[in-house]
């Protein structure tokens, strides 16, 4: 294994299952693989602003615990890799802001749910990643912590709200990064920076310790947590150590998921490829980044539609998920405006139901749905946003930058899994990829068609 000029291993190429293995065969320590992606972050990290809140002391005592548990012959899927993870989950003894300067200081005392499973897998928590202001907008700023910049362009985001996450992926700092997504917060920044991020299932993987700050709320019916990486196969192998129920139910359930429809052989893969949506618009290279990953499909043998009448109606579907999400993020936070009723939202949540029983079908003559995950690459930083007037340059055209929400509702509003893996650059290099929807809890099949993808087109 090569050394860097500080005289540390190299590990920035390896994947988290790689470096795994290397660790589990004693070809590096994890001590050394700890001081080598701090050094990372220490040489990079000034020009990017992704790792933003830092505790590299632990991280080595973890990482000498890790070396102990390694010579006693103990293998985890995780032991001994270096991680971060978005600010917005809770790590005990570290802030949780949000991005609000006015949000508690006060450390968290526990671990969130995803990073407590994580660590029981012998990760090695280095720190977290930025986030925007509560968690909304497609940029990674905030009057704590600052601006994220995208590792490939400065002059651009890497996406929010999982945009430090993003951006330490594409840095090389970490192999896997855990992120949150109730807007498309995991599937954008894995988009503008050229990774990988999984959206599971809605309650696939716990919410629980991913809380506004100083606000302990219960699980809701869009958020989740979920893995970002260079590389699906690092997803599929973070899935396994998040999923899986929580508290009470883990007293009765057990989770089994179902073994992907086609894993490794695309041949009558059924794919329904869309570049288009009612409400939002995609730029030329974004429609060429679906059709590339569309022909791509077709040569390994699978079947590509382009219209379906089973397709849901993606305005009214909208229109819903839209209501839902403002609900959902305006509470517990300053000023909120006035409260739905209970009909309303009981009325919002049958027709979710009717989405599901649509999305049910949808995936009775299809296996996944291709779409893009945003309608442009990595964008200029936009100093303020009006989400009302705020416009985006697509093709030398304007379009609203609210608009932009809708490629993610047909995965959250129903619950599906969206993973999201890279498969073209754009004229001036930047990445584009492409979402992979999957039927509700088969999250394999998405992630199997994505690690296909990337693998042909490597």
């Amino acid at each position: 294994m090569q050394a860097n000029s500080a005289g540390l291993p190299d590990l920035a190429p390896l994947g988290a299952a790689e470096l795994a293995r290397a660790l589990a065969a004693g070809h590096v320590s994890a001590l050394a693989a700890c001081d080598a992606a701090i050094a990372r972050i220490e040489a990079g990290d000034g020009a990017i602003n992704a790792v933003v809140v830092r505790d590299f002391e632990r991280a080595r005592a973890q990482a000498r615990a890790a070396d102990a548990a390694l010579a006693r012959g103990e293998r985890r899927p995780l032991l001994g890799v270096p991680i971060t993870v978005k600010e917005s989950f809770g790590v005990a003894g570290l802030p949780s802001t949000w991005g609000l300067a006015i949000a508690p200081q006060a450390r968290v005392t526990e671990d969130a749910v995803a990073v407590a499973r994580l660590k029981a897998a012998g990760a090695v928590l280095l720190g977290k990643t930025n986030v925007p202001v509560v968690l909304a907008d497609y940029q990674s700023r905030n009057p704590v912590y600052g601006l994220t910049r995208h590792p490939h362009d400065p002059s651009r985001t890497p996406g929010g709200s999982s945009g430090g996450a993003a951006a330490a992926l594409a840095a090389g700092f970490v192999p896997l990064e855990l992120g949150s997504d109730i807007g498309g917060s995991i599937r954008v920044p894995a988009h503008f920076c050229g990774v990988c991020g999984h959206k599971p299932s809605h309650g696939l993987v716990p919410t629980r310790g991913h809380d506004f700050p100083g606000y302990p709320s219960a699980p809701d019916v869009l958020s989740v947590a979920g893995p970002l990486a260079r590389r699906v196969a690092d997803l599929e192998l973070a899935l396994e150590v998040l999923a899986g129920p929580d508290r009470e139910a883990a007293a009765a359930y057990r989770l089994a998921l179902p073994p992907a429809r086609r894993d490794g052989d695309m041949r009558g893969l059924r794919v329904l490829a869309l570049d288009a949506h009612p409400l939002a618009r995609a730029s030329a290279a974004v429609r060429g980044a679906v059709a590339s990953a569309a022909e791509r499909l077709a040569a390994g043998g699978a079947e590509v539609a382009r219209h379906s009448e089973w397709l849901p109606d993606l305005a009214a579907l909208h229109e819903d998920y839209a209501r839902i999400l403002f609900t959902i993020t305006t509470r517990g936070g300053p000023n909120p405006p006035p409260s739905i009723s209970a009909h309303e939202w009981l009325g919002l949540m049958d027709r979710r139901m009717q989405w599901q029983n649509r999305c049910r079908r949808l995936f009775e003559a299809f296996d996944v749905v291709l779409m893009p995950p945003f309608g442009s690459a990595a964008f200029p930083h936009i100093d303020s946003v009006d989400w009302d007037a705020t416009t985006l340059d697509l093709d030398g055209e304007p379009a609203l930058y609210r608009e932009q929400l809708a490629w993610a509702g047909l995965a959250t509003l129903p619950g599906l899994p969206a993973t999201v893996v890279p498969v073209a650059t754009d004229a001036q290099g930047l990445p584009l990829g492409v979402q992979v929807v999957g039927p509700l809890l088969e999250d394999r099949t998405p992630l199997a068609v994505a690690r296909w993808l990337q693998e042909a087109g490597a």
